[in-house]
């Protein structure tokens, strides 16, 4: 077990301070008026929305672009969990307003729900452990027959492993499924299994509190961008829209990157 303590430089708060302020006088953002918004999420996804290891709190990057969201619709944030399996069925059914736990945006994923405009763009790598020399890319993976790749069904990761680095079978048994991301890099970590996917700024993350146990290996296998999700026809797409875009142009989008990605110390 590890725990984070989380740095934020003088200039990286600066600017997101600033941006709560700058940021809604620069663009003429909708007023929400105090509405409610119920946020759905998964809390297995670090550093974007994950369970602080010493004090169970809920933290994370899209935890802060949220708060921020709300700050500047004038809109109250409410937070409930799901396991990624059933988020976006539950999101469609409108049983939440919003989702969150690093979603890409695809087409397939369009028919049940609708997207926000992206917030971030990330690219997708091999996590392994720290020791191993089996492998060193997608490629030799293939080759080394007896190896085993965790994923989440349904998930990007799924399917770049399946199409990208396997034969195609998305039943192929050397793909074992996990309800949760964490219970797939616990699984890594025990040698359950020898490859998670992941996107290189959450990879980085658990990398850094691994104390060496865990490596990214590898080019990237593709690029990804992410989304907040909404039930289709949601009258929220277009001021969250609105209030990314407030956030892009203010820079507090690059400082919670700043905060979240790179200015941050590990501790056991």
């Amino acid at each position: 077990m590890f725990t984070r303590r989380w740095v934020i430089t003088a200039a990286a708060a600066s600017v997101m301070a600033a941006g709560a302020a700058s940021g809604a006088m620069a663009m003429d953002l909708p007023d929400l008026e105090g509405r409610t918004i119920t946020v759905v999420t998964e809390n297995a996804y670090p550093p974007l929305q994950f369970l602080d290891p010493s004090t169970g709190e809920q933290i994370g990057w899209e935890y802060d672009a949220m708060e921020e969201i709300g700050k500047r619709l004038n809109a109250t944030i409410e937070y409930q969990n799901i396991s990624w399996d059933a988020m976006i069925q539950a999101v469609s059914d409108g049983q939440y307003d919003v989702g969150m736990t690093g979603i890409t945006i695809r087409e397939d994923r369009m028919e049940k729900v609708d997207f926000s405009d992206k917030y971030m763009t990330s690219q997708m790598f091999m996590l392994v452990r720290g020791d191993e020399e089996r492998f060193a890319d997608a490629p030799s993976f293939a080759a080394f027959e007896d190896g085993l790749v965790g994923a989440q069904p349904g998930t990007t990761p799924f399917y770049v492993a399946v199409y990208d680095m396997l034969d195609g079978d998305e039943a192929n048994p050397r793909i074992k499924l996990f309800e949760t991301f964490g219970a797939s890099v616990q699984a890594l970590r025990t040698g359950d299994v020898d490859v998670v996917l992941t996107d290189g700024t959450a990879g980085e993350g658990y990398v850094k509190a691994s104390d060496g146990a865990l490596k990214l290996v590898g080019e990237p296998l593709g690029t990804e961008d992410f989304g907040f999700i909404f039930p289709k026809g949601s009258d929220l797409v277009e001021p969250i829209n609105a209030a990314i875009a407030s956030m892009e142009a203010d820079g507090t989008l690059d400082a919670l990157n700043t905060k979240w990605f790179l200015e941050y110390s590990l501790g056991q």
